[in-house]
């Protein structure tokens, strides 16, 4: 088989995966709703086989996050729920992580045109921002979302970002998020809407989060250009 052929399959595949979510209107199950009222029936499917659901919990997480589909959130929250701080931070990092990098890959080499098409604006802002500041760029939009987090992913795989640089600086930028879904979730039957999770002195927090990196980075270039005049 080609590597035409392949790409063809892979973009079917994805398709497939897409209209089944939808048509079986998977996203209803989805919500916080669904998952204050699950809680119990999760924590007895959690018990009688640890590693299956939590292996299951991964796969279906990392599609979620890899197709863009509605419900990361309720994940984070349930990976709190169920497995605690420690584990879920482990698992939902994992999943997360994975579905951003598929996400990232496949906008790099399957739908590198649709993606031009349709974001090519914001496409721009994104190639200009990496080029300034790196990886301190992206962790800046992972900390302090200032995108939709499956729009970064599709914009950074038409950079010329390494892999490498685009995981770290996506696990570490994500990780404060993250830890604060975990902390709601073990506080879930408290929860009346997902926005209770994040408070305006949070969002504060995380904007400053967001440019503590590119400040830091600035300093030092500062310091190196008044180094070299001295010199």
């Amino acid at each position: 088989m080609t590597s035409g052929v392949y790409k063809l399959l892979l973009v079917f595949i994805a398709l497939v995966l897409i209209a089944t979510f939808f048509l079986a209107h998977l996203q209803t199950y989805l919500t916080l709703e669904s998952l204050q009222s699950n809680r119990e029936l999760l924590l007895g499917l959690y018990e009688q086989n640890k590693a299956a659901f939590a292996i299951v919990f991964c796969l279906a997480y990392t599609a979620v996050a890899a197709f863009s589909f509605p419900g990361a959130t309720v994940f984070s929250l349930a990976a709190g729920a169920v497995f605690g701080i420690g584990l879920g931070l482990v698992l939902v990092s994992l999943a997360s992580g994975l579905g951003a990098t598929l996400a990232f890959l496949s906008a790099r080499y399957l739908f590198r045109d649709w993606v031009q098409q349709r974001f090519g604006e914001k496409l721009k802002t994104a190639t200009q921002g990496f080029s300034r500041e790196g990886g301190f760029y992206l962790f800046s939009l992972r900390v302090f979302p200032l995108f939709p987090f499956f729009l970064v992913n599709l914009l950074m795989g038409l950079t010329s970002m390494p892999v490498r640089t685009f995981i770290g600086s996506s696990l570490l930028g994500m990780l404060p998020g993250t830890l604060v879904y975990l902390f709601a979730g073990r506080q879930l039957v408290e929860l009346k809407s997902a926005r209770d999770v994040m408070s305006p002195g949070l969002w504060i927090a995380f904007g400053l989060m967001a440019l503590l990196p590119v400040v830091s980075k600035k300093l030092i270039q500062l310091r190196k250009s008044r180094s070299g005049k001295l010199i």
